[in-house]
């Protein structure tokens, strides 16, 4: 048996699958929530080693552990050097260092999607030229992650660290895939739930997800389904993607508008498992270890239920974490902090599921465990 070693800012459901498909896993995060897998190791850089998380320290903590292979999820997408060091002396399961560099930059990513015919956002750096006046534009960070620093530009100087995108009007969604030797297959597709206040969310910050065929009303998935698959296959082929994958994008007039790739695990994936009965991370191990790709279609594909969706709950306060143990036996919330945790304003306090006939309803369920949980706190 395989030992993997995770690390992400919250490794629990990446953790959750590699479990469930039969590995053994040592994982580390900024959480080691209370409902992590029972066989799994989890690991806390705040509580067990005292650090503040960041892809960096995560890294340097993991020699410390045993771990045939090394996989990783958010944030290190942005810290190529840290992959690295996670990946000294095991087997990497994920894209490269230079496939992150490539991909995760934003002038890269949009020639690359215009060559294969793709619409995509206008990119602008102001420190090179001068924004175009007719557009409306976004700010947002380079090393991207959750929607944090994300804002709308109203002119002005730009941070070092930022870049400008073109504002695209619509329904953000994400397409999810496994890829290998320039191949892939989709997952599945969602529709994003960014800065919604029933979750405690502001801005542009990501808060969950509704697993659909479409971001809207069902109209038209048939279109939205092949111009996500095209997306997903024009970067697995451009940048030589490996292991799942997710695309984020904005549905407008019908149509998708690709805005950012992320090159690793992604949160809305444990929402795959939940609805097709598909092991992500047994795909995405076949991936990278012998480039196999899931006989999947996403089209013709069985859902029960027709949409499952979750939030995250985001703290409206500061809170100390009362006796959390109960939550484990409901199986619609997740990502349990451990009891007495404290939890700062704006910082997750855990995830919680929904289903429903359509997503109007599903988003409804998920207002109301939200609610839920938010009683329970306060």
């Amino acid at each position: 048996m395989t030992h993997v070693l995770i690390a992400g800012l919250s490794a629990r459901a990446i953790a959750d699958s590699a479990a469930r498909a039969g590995f053994s896993v040592t994982a580390i995060d900024a959480f080691a929530d209370l409902d992590t897998h029972p066989s799994v190791r989890a690991v806390s850089l705040p509580r067990d080693f005292g650090l503040k998380y960041s892809a960096h320290a995560a890294a340097c903590a993991a020699s410390e552990f045993a771990g045939g292979a090394a996989v990783y999820a958010s944030n290190f997408e942005n810290d190529p050097d840290a992959v690295r060091t996670l990946a000294t002396g095991r087997t990497l399961w994920g894209n490269r260092p230079s496939v992150l560099r490539r991909v995760r930059d934003p002038r890269h990513l949009a020639e690359a999607f215009r060559a294969r015919g793709v619409y995509v956002p206008a990119v602008a750096d102001p420190a090179v030229q001068q924004p175009h006046d007719s557009l409306e534009w976004m700010v947002k960070p380079v090393s991207s992650g959750g929607g944090h620093g994300v804002r709308r530009w109203l002119g002005g100087s730009v941070p070092p660290d930022c870049y400008l995108q073109e504002y695209v009007e619509g329904t953000p969604g994400s397409v999810l895939f496994v890829a290998a030797g320039g191949r892939s297959v989709s997952l599945g597709i969602t529709r994003q739930l960014v800065g919604d206040s029933a979750f405690g969310a502001t801005g542009y910050r990501y808060c969950g997800n509704l697993l659909t065929t479409s971001t809207g009303t069902g109209e038209d998935d048939a279109a939205i389904v092949g111009q996500t698959g095209l997306m997903a296959s024009a970067v697995a082929q451009e940048f030589d993607l490996v292991g799942v994958n997710g695309v984020d994008f904005i549905e407008h007039d019908g149509g998708v508008c690709p805005i950012e790739v992320n090159p690793r695990w992604c949160a809305s994936m444990e929402l795959v498992e939940r609805s097709y009965g598909v092991s992500v991370f047994a795909a995405h191990a076949d991936a990278c270890t012998t480039g196999t790709l899931p006989v999947f279609d996403i089209s013709n594909a069985r859902r029960t239920p027709l949409v499952a969706g979750k939030a995250i709950v985001f703290a409206r306060e500061d809170v100390a974490m009362g006796d959390t143990r109960p939550w484990l036996d409901d199986p619609d919330i997740g990502d349990v902090p451990r009891p007495g945790e404290r939890i700062a304003e704006g910082h997750p306090v855990c995830t919680v599921f929904a289903e429903g006939t359509d997503a109007s309803a599903c988003y409804n369920a998920l207002v109301q465990r939200a609610s839920g949980i938010y009683s329970r706190i306060t």
